[in-house]
């Protein structure tokens, strides 16, 4: 078995928080908080942080902006080797109001005209991207970006199914993207061009929200607004990805039970297409899936992504790769995530484990 490489290629940003709860128009002028962040950074922060060799892949201004951006990650671990070097474009930025009991957080994009928005296919070395990479990582914010974006991602995508690497995709629908189109709907644009990428990938990843707004799959019961989940329905959704994309090996779906902005039920179900059986976590003593319940939300930013990578590095490690195990583990790993400020999950393989064993006292470490 070739020694795990697993690589990310997306947008990554500058992230512009007001401190705590603050909201934006209050803390202005004054003082926000940078960071950097986006999806498959992020997933590549957490293979690295679990001591995984992972590299990122993205196309970034250069600029002292851009350097930091690499000196940062460099600094996690991730392999920024094969970053394209722009001389024009710019690092795109997001603003965020961490929201709290019923005020919802909320995300402001200043992302037009990035590097990774305005870098066509032709301007990337996918061979060199690509070298000794066993697990590609993709989701569905890359195309819905612009044209040349959702083009490049779809050709580094052929090109790692040709060459016999792995796929994950997160379907990772963003209301507030796919404007690239005019005249087209948001949903059927997404529709359109995810199809393909959804056709080559191993795992497929989303939530119910996902499957409907991009693939008009809806699970019935379940009322995400309501805080109500349907487990059969559910299962309905991952049986129908697979049904509609056979080369799947896993398809996994994120539960998030939202009672208010800081406290949310959260688990996940990897169904596995061989056997056709579904894989919940957490567990019940019973047996049952029962979910965390995480009462003092810190930043859900980055939950989804911190669970993509607590899955992918299961799925790639032998004492973890077991449907019921890896999905434990990334569940756990996603919990985590929601106790830690910024976009990146800062846990280890030990603290993962730990709680994935039940061990959620939060007790004092001695």
């Amino acid at each position: 078995m070739k020694t795990p490489l697993v690589a990310g290629f997306g947008e990554i940003m500058l992230r512009l928080s007001p401190e705590g709860f603050n909201r934006i128009g209050a803390s202005l002028p004054g003082t926000l908080r940078a960071t950097f962040g986006g999806g498959e950074a992020n997933v590549c922060v957490s293979i690295a942080r679990f001591g995984m060799a992972s590299r990122y892949l993205t196309a970034a201004p250069k600029n002292p902006v851009g350097d930091a951006m690499c000196t940062q990650l460099r600094g996690l671990g991730v392999d920024v080797s094969r970053i394209l070097r722009t001389d024009g474009g710019r690092l795109g930025v997001y603003f965020t109001e961490t929201g709290a009991n019923q005020r919802g957080s909320t995300v402001i994009y200043d992302r037009a005209h990035s590097s990774i928005a305005e870098a066509p296919a032709s301007a990337y070395d996918f061979d060199a991207m690509l070298e000794g990479v066993t697990w590609l990582h993709l989701t569905g914010i890359t195309p819905s970006l612009s044209r040349v974006a959702c083009e490049a991602n779809l050709a580094l995508a052929e090109k790692a199914a040709a060459a016999g690497i792995k796929i994950s995709l997160d379907l990772n629908f963003r209301k507030k993207l796919w404007r690239w189109e005019p005249g087209t709907d948001q949903r059927e644009l997404a529709a359109r061009c995810m199809e393909p990428l959804a056709a080559m990938a191993d795992l497929i990843i989303g939530n119910e929200e996902d499957a409907k707004d991009v693939f008009g799959i809806e699970a019935a019961g379940s009322s995400i607004e309501g805080g109500k989940l349907d487990l059969d329905g559910y299962r309905g959704v991952a049986e129908a990805l697979a049904k509609r994309f056979p080369k799947a090996a896993h398809v996994a779906i994120t539960l998030r039970e939202s009672r208010s902005a800081t406290w949310n039920g959260w688990g996940a179900m990897l169904y596995d297409t061989a056997t056709k059986t579904p894989h919940c976590a957490p567990l019940a003593d019973d047996g049952s899936y029962r979910p965390w319940e995480i009462r003092s939300i810190v930043d859900r930013i980055g939950g989804g992504d911190s669970f993509c990578g607590g899955l992918i590095w299961a799925l790639n490690t032998p004492e973890w790769s077991a449907p019921d195990r890896a999905i434990a583990f990334a569940v756990a790993a996603s919990c985590l995530k929601h106790s830690i400020p910024g976009d990146f999950n800062d846990v280890s393989v030990a603290e993962v484990a730990a709680l994935a064993a039940g061990n959620a006292s939060g007790r004092v470490s001695r």
